[in-house]
């Protein structure tokens, strides 16, 4: 087992040639980008019809799990600073082979969500624009929008950082008029006529998988971490930051869309837009230009994080090695930005995201485990790379909860769920396997 020194020179070097210049607000900026994504705009009508008055329940509890995992993955990240993020915490604490494991689930669920989010967006285009619903002008639609931010994440971490950052505002002000309009008019009396009721079917557990999948998105800007500035200190910060505020909004949205349509939310394709319908009409369209340019930013900020992963076993040589190369002028991993821009596009033209949705989420579930766990072995072996890192008080009890926490979102799975992950967990490590074999 390698000591904590050897392990510091070692991602010290990995990295060699990316710039550190993500601050915090800025890191900050693409986690809350790549977690506030076209997600939030479904979530409060997919959670009333998971669970129906019990969703408010499912959702605070997730947001306590999520809080525990949140401070692992706090120190964890400022112990182990490195491209590849998870990956890279892992890999510290257990191994190449766990490590390997860990990286592939985190680049799947994160390529899985790409495609999707961007067929989502040429669908919602076609809506409105009935004169582009056609197969070629939706293919035309995924490939300028993935095209345009694979871009502007390749000529440069500090330009993407900073449009990404001023994107955030831009992103969140649908959000917040959401909340300032719908507040206002509750506060003047007005709300739904028929209240909120219990779905037939009701699952409490598929409202937590729900709620835990419009939650994740942390790990894949952590992916990035090879390029943020004073990593021991920003890294934590922008993780508390961004996931505090986003936790707050989201629970601030959910009783607010509750309060507006009641039953109404039940089915609803659109409910914020159709919530704040109920006040004025003419509030549903910047609604639905929001929910548009949500995830068009979700997927520059995915651009930005995801493709680092498949740069970090490019450049440990767990796959083939031009992924592990620097662009000598821009300074950004090119060939797995380029990578993971064709692979998504392909998912996205073929559809086939709807079908592993499920699978992408549960896959988060063993990824946020074991960083929980390494976060302790790290400290444990008193591992620090860059500065001195964050020590929370309590992290084994806080990584004990989180790692429960992420085994019941499994077992609320359905079982052909829990076999297709586990096959995802065998192929990976039998992947793992067969490339170091090679490599030797």
């Amino acid at each position: 087992m390698a000591t904590a020194a050897e392990i510091a020179r070692e991602k010290q070097s990995r990295d060699q040639g990316l710039v550190r210049a993500m601050g915090v607000f800025t890191f900050a900026a693409a986690i809350t980008n790549e977690v506030v994504g076209s997600g939030i705009y479904r979530l409060p009508a997919s959670m009333a019809s998971a669970a129906g008055t019990a969703a408010p329940y499912a959702y605070v509890a997730c947001l306590v799990a999520m809080g525990a995992i949140v401070l692992c993955f706090s120190e964890a990240g400022s112990r182990v600073p490195t491209s590849g993020g998870p990956y890279g915490y892992v890999e510290a604490a257990f191994g190449k082979g766990p490590g390997f494991v860990a990286g592939v689930l985190l680049w799947l669920s994160s390529v899985l969500a790409c495609g999707g989010v961007s067929a989502a967006l040429a669908d919602i285009v076609g809506s409105a624009f009935p004169g582009l619903s056609g197969t070629g002008a939706r293919y035309g639609i995924i490939l300028a929008v993935l095209g345009l931010m694979t871009f502007i994440n390749l000529i440069g971490v500090d330009l993407a950082s900073k449009v990404l950052g001023w994107a955030t505002a831009i992103k969140l002000l649908p959000l917040l008029l959401f909340l300032v309009v719908g507040g206002i008019a509750l506060a003047s009396g007005h709300g739904a006529t028929t209240p909120i009721t219990n779905p037939p079917t009701q699952s409490f557990g598929r409202a937590a998988i729900l709620a835990m999948f419009a939650l994740t998105g942390m790990e894949t800007p952590l992916a990035a971490s090879g390029e943020v500035r004073d990593p021991s200190r920003t890294v934590p910060r922008a993780l508390l930051l961004a996931m505090g505020s986003i936790g707050i909004l989201y629970i601030a949205i959910q009783f607010v869309a509750d309060a507006l349509l009641g039953a109404g939310l039940i089915g609803s394709r659109a409910p914020l837009a159709d919530a704040l319908a109920t006040v004025e009409a003419y509030w549903r369209a910047p609604l639905l230009v929001g929910a548009f340019g949500s995830m068009l930013i979700w997927l520059g900020s995915d651009l930005l994080g995801a493709p680092r992963v498949l740069f970090a076993f490019g450049r440990d040589g767990l796959l083939p090695s031009p992924l592990g190369r620097v662009h000598p002028r821009f300074r950004t991993p090119h060939v797995a930005i380029f990578a993971h821009f064709v692979i998504g596009a392909v998912l996205a033209l073929t559809g086939t995201f709807e079908k592993l949705a499920i699978l992408s989420t549960l896959a988060i579930a063993p990824l946020y485990g074991s960083v929980c766990a390494a976060a302790v072995v790290l400290r444990r072996r008193k591992v620090a790379i860059l500065g001195k890192p964050l020590v929370l008080p309590g992290l084994p009890l806080i990584a004990g909860f989180a790692i429960l926490s992420t085994v019941v979102l499994v077992a609320l799975a359905d079982w052909s769920e829990i076999i297709a992950l586990a096959g995802v967990l065998v192929g990976s490590t039998l992947i793992y396997l067969f490339m170091t074999r090679a490599i030797r």
